[in-house]
């Protein structure tokens, strides 16, 4: 269970280099292969040679820009949002957004089994009452809902769940808060660029408006390949987090030159719907040829596709067999997922081939028979 970074030393597309290795990189959260696009690059050296490579304060203080402005005014009006906010990052956003909601002498929180770290903590830093429910039951949400003291209800769940890979029943637990008049967040991360038909995320692919989830969180360190993170919603929802969201008002605010990548991201994300076509091919040809794994694998319709082993020594002995015939693949254990239930967290990109996902395969099937 002892981790260790791996040190990359170069990156070229799906394809990194470790320990002067030429390795396929299939644990990678940029999904549509944004990160060394050649316009995000110029967009970042001409921002940094502008601004400098720092804020230089917290956004209340002196720190943000009219870039900064812009691009929460342009997430907003993509998001079908009345305002959005800029965080460093998806984890310090969902600290901010519960910590910024919550009081907690009033608020009970209901959240998914499975809810990433990020909200856990905010969970726990904001000091309410919290239950959790059965990951994805909509009957164990009600009954909780129904069952709760009179106040204020605030209701949690990730869009794509990080570790498995699933989609929540994001309808259904909409219609369950609006019933209870419970607060919906919607932790998109994993789901933002990739899902959708205008790769707006859970919420576009499944139709779902500001009414209907008040407000939601997405980074863009997945499919934007970037870095920071955003929260939109209500406008008056935004302006409590401004004044009460710590992570936001002691942080010092996103450099400009991320800011301007953001931005980028967002247009080409717009323009080229042809990378989210070419990672929806490469995952349906993914699972069309791992009917071999059986009940291993969960067989999702995002990038993630967990396989699991279950046991973690085993697991670990499975990704560096894989890794000599040139696979990179992330081993999950405990404590990030539940004992016994160890996985390959793979991960698939536009960038990926289907020579490449023949490869995986081989190389997998090859690595289970041994073990």
């Amino acid at each position: 269970l002892y981790r260790s970074p791996r040190i990359i030393s170069e990156r070229n597309g799906a394809e990194i280099i470790i320990d002067d290795k030429e390795l396929v990189n299939f644990s990678s959260n940029d999904y549509l292969g944004l990160a060394g696009h050649g316009e995000i690059k110029q967009a970042i050296n001409e921002a940094a040679l502008k601004h400098g490579s720092g804020s230089s304060a917290s956004p209340l203080i002196s720190g943000k820009t009219s870039l900064h402005r812009e691009l929460e005014n342009k997430l907003a009006r993509i998001t079908g949002r009345e305002r959005a906010l800029i965080f460093s990052c998806g984890y310090m956003a969902n600290l901010g957004l519960i910590q910024g909601l919550i009081h907690a002498h009033r608020y009970t929180i209901f959240m998914d089994k499975l809810c990433h770290a990020s909200i856990i903590d905010g969970v726990v830093l904001s000091r309410a009452k919290f239950k959790r429910y059965t990951h994805a039951s909509v009957e164990s949400l009600s009954t909780l809902l129904k069952d709760a003291d009179i106040g204020e209800k605030l209701v949690l769940t990730e869009s794509v769940f990080s570790m498995d890979g699933d989609v929540a029943p994001l309808v259904q637990i909409s219609q369950i808060c609006r019933d209870s008049c419970s607060c919906l967040v919607v932790d998109d991360a994993h789901g933002f660029g990739v899902l959708g038909e205008k790769g707006m995320g859970a919420l576009d692919h499944f139709h779902l408006s500001q009414d209907d989830v008040p407000l939601m969180m997405a980074t863009f360190g997945k499919a934007l390949g970037g870095q920071g993170a955003f929260v939109a919603g209500k406008e008056e929802l935004i302006d409590i987090l401004i004044q009460r969201a710590r992570p936001y008002i002691y942080s010092t605010s996103m450099p400009v030159h991320n800011v301007a990548a953001a931005l980028t991201s967002l247009d080409i994300l717009q323009a080229e719907p042809k990378r989210r076509q070419r990672l929806k091919n490469i995952i349906t040809y993914f699972k069309e040829r791992s009917g071999f794994l059986g009940d291993k694998t969960y067989q999702n319709i995002s990038p993630i596709q967990p396989i699991i082993i279950g046991d973690s020594d085993k697991t670990m002995k499975i990704c560096a067999l894989m890794e000599q015939q040139g696979i990179f693949v992330t081993g999950i254990r405990p404590p990030t997922v539940p004992r016994n239930t160890s996985r390959l967290r793979i991960t698939l990109t536009a960038l990926h081939t289907t020579t490449q996902v023949d490869h995986l395969l081989e190389v997998l099937k090859g690595a289970l028979a041994q073990l």
